[in-house]
């Protein structure tokens, strides 16, 4: 879809239009899936969910996207998943990418880091852009999907629970109404409502401190890159984070200390000096938006209650430092709309939802882990901490141990589902990231039309990819992968081979069905980063996670790893392995 300039999401209003509820008395169907909340993770869950053929209604009680920066920080992983429900690209072209930054001590650079420091991946390890921009890029994708439908002005004011279906009471302008749903995915954000109608909470730690942001349009020779002070000059006894954001605006972040007075802080009598202490007296600038926060790192004990499942900042909130929260929520979306998918195609059993909240409950772990740790180190509340702190980064001028002290942030990373009871363990050892568990990573390869991408060539469905080209594979091999590929689960063949493909393997491929597909690992880089030797096997999720590996093409074990895969067979969750770094 190409760029329209004349359109400001941050001005677009969406009207309010009665629904089928409202203008038929004698309907109240049961609709598949509720998504409550039209914020980034609320459309990502809706437009998974439509490309698996479900019907989603997605309610907000708003008629507008986001105002304002608020999340920006956009990791490769999360690009990834855009990519392939159809909006990664505009992301890319539109934000500004970055890998490096720069960590300074009052006025001096005391290292700086590389985020994405191998080639061989089409995207960056971040791209920063505004929030707006990703509300508007996927509202759009999701209006080409017959089976969403977006009610605006619609708030969820009550929740009853009934045999086989959620009764949600939901208040518009036209008057309240009931709308039953099978499952409720509640994406409504970190006060979230409906977490409240039900007499949940979330718990952790809320810190004692206030941050302002400035977002500040300006033309600036400053790199796109990510710049963090500790102690600057012109902003002393705190810490200041600069980013680079498109349209020429640059995102400020100035710790105000928890006595800050947050409405008085978001004046321009306030802000105005603080930017220019930044930037100098005679640089032009205008403020595009202001806010003052306050975070706290907590989380739901369960993300699942039955057929209500909480995702995003419903579920889980952390500090901003570290690019966690939009990102994390992106990433429950995803592992949770296959799985919903599944269950109401009959492809699963119900149970199969638990693995949902038991991989994202560990997940919110590390992220509440890292981003506490990063919050303890920015802002010490002790003279301990504060003591440990300085000479840290007194350090880190000279010393390498000292630099990966340093915590600014530690900055978002997918987590690795180490111990999740969809996991097939594996047979023979494997070395690398490539475990079960972990999300797939990107390499070069040539395909039927030319250069691309590995990870668009997996889709969203369960995968067999095999490092060996079709021909190499036995007679008997293809035909029991043949028949595997017929079953209940959809499957696709992906064949990762060193070399074009030959008439023989384009013979085979075609007896495989059309879904079967053939790339060149042009580089050698697939192989390298999947330790493939010839025959190694991959079973890959539809949210594009590793779920099982082999050394050899089998399709009987297989077929057992996709049973397990889907919740077909009882796994045990093995307590999380969390970083202790």
């Amino acid at each position: 879809m190409n760029e329209n300039p004349a359109i400001d999401y941050q001005q677009q209003r969406f009207s309010f239009q009665p629904c089928l509820e409202q203008t038929r008395s004698d309907a109240a169907p049961v609709h598949p899936v509720v998504v409550i909340g039209a914020g980034p993770v609320g459309l990502v869950s809706a437009i998974d969910l439509a490309r698996q053929g479900i019907p989603v209604v997605v309610v907000d009680d708003d008629d507008m996207l986001s105002v304002g920066s608020r999340a920006i920080c956009f990791a490769k992983r999360t690009l990834d998943i855009l990519d392939r429900i159809g909006c990664g690209q505009r992301m890319v072209d539109k934000g500004v990418g970055w890998n490096r930054g720069k960590v300074f001590l009052r006025d001096q650079a005391i290292y700086e880091f590389d985020l994405l420091p191998e080639a061989g991946h089409a995207r960056p390890a971040f791209i920063n852009l505004q929030q707006y921009y990703l509300e508007g890029y996927l509202l759009e994708e999701a209006s080409q999907y017959p089976q969403i439908e977006l009610r605006w002005k619609s708030k969820v004011s009550g929740i009853t629970h009934q045999g086989d279906h959620e009764a949600l009471t939901v208040d518009t302008p036209a008057g309240s109404y009931t709308l039953k749903a099978r499952y409720v995915v509640a994406a409504d954000g970190s006060r979230s409502p409906l977490r409240k109608m039900m007499g949940l909470e979330s718990v952790g730690h809320t810190f004692r401190d206030r941050f302002l942001i400035a977002d500040v349009k300006m033309e600036a020779p400053f790199p796109a890159e990510r710049w963090f002070w500790f102690d600057p000059p012109f902003h002393p006894n705190q810490s200041v984070l600069l980013h680079r954001q498109p349209d020429d605006v640059w995102r400020i972040d100035f710790q105000l200390g928890w006595d800050a007075d947050p409405v008085l802080e978001k004046t321009p009598e306030r802000v105005i000096p603080r930017v220019q202490a930044l930037l100098g007296k005679d640089v032009k600038f205008s403020l595009e938006w202001v806010s003052v926060y306050t975070f706290s790192c907590v989380r739901m004990d369960r993300f699942r209650h039955g057929r209500v499942l909480f995702v995003g900042d419903a579920a889980h909130c952390v500090s901003p430092f570290g690019a966690r929260g939009a990102n994390s929520g992106v990433q429950d979306a995803e592992n949770l709309a296959w799985k919903l998918a599944y269950v109401l195609q009959g492809k699963a059993p119900e149970s199969l939802l638990d693995s949902y909240a038991s991989e994202r409950e560990v997940a919110a772990d590390e992220n509440l882990l890292n981003s506490t740790r990063a919050t303890d180190f920015i802002t010490p509340k002790s003279a301990v901490s504060k003591c440990f702190r300085d000479a840290v980064l007194a350090l880190a001028r000279e010393h390498d141990f000292a630099r990966r002290l340093v915590n600014s942030g530690r900055l978002s990373l997918p987590a690795t589902l180490h111990g999740s009871p969809l996991n097939t363990p594996a047979s023979a050892p494997f070395s690398g990231a490539m475990q079960a568990g972990a999300p797939c990573t990107d390499a070069p390869v040539l395909t039927s039309t030319g250069p691309g991408w590995l990870l668009p060539q997996l889709g969203d469905q369960f995968v067999a990819m095999m490092f060996a080209a079709p021909a190499e594979l036995s007679e008997a091999q293809r035909q029991a992968l043949q028949s595997l590929c017929e079953g209940s689960v959809p499957l696709r063949l992906l064949f990762v081979s060193s070399a074009d493909a030959t008439a023989e393997d384009r013979a085979a491929l075609s007896a495989l069905g059309q879904d079967a597909r053939q790339v060149q690992d042009i580089d050698g880089l697939a192989a390298q980063r999947y330790d493939a030797q010839p025959q190694t096997c991959y079973l890959i999720r539809p949210d594009q996670h590793i779920c099982a590996a082999w050394r050899k093409v089998d399709a009987a074990a297989l077929a057992e790893a996709l049973l397990r895969a889907t919740g077909h067979r009882q796994g045990a969750l093995a307590a999380p392995v969390l970083d202790a770094a």
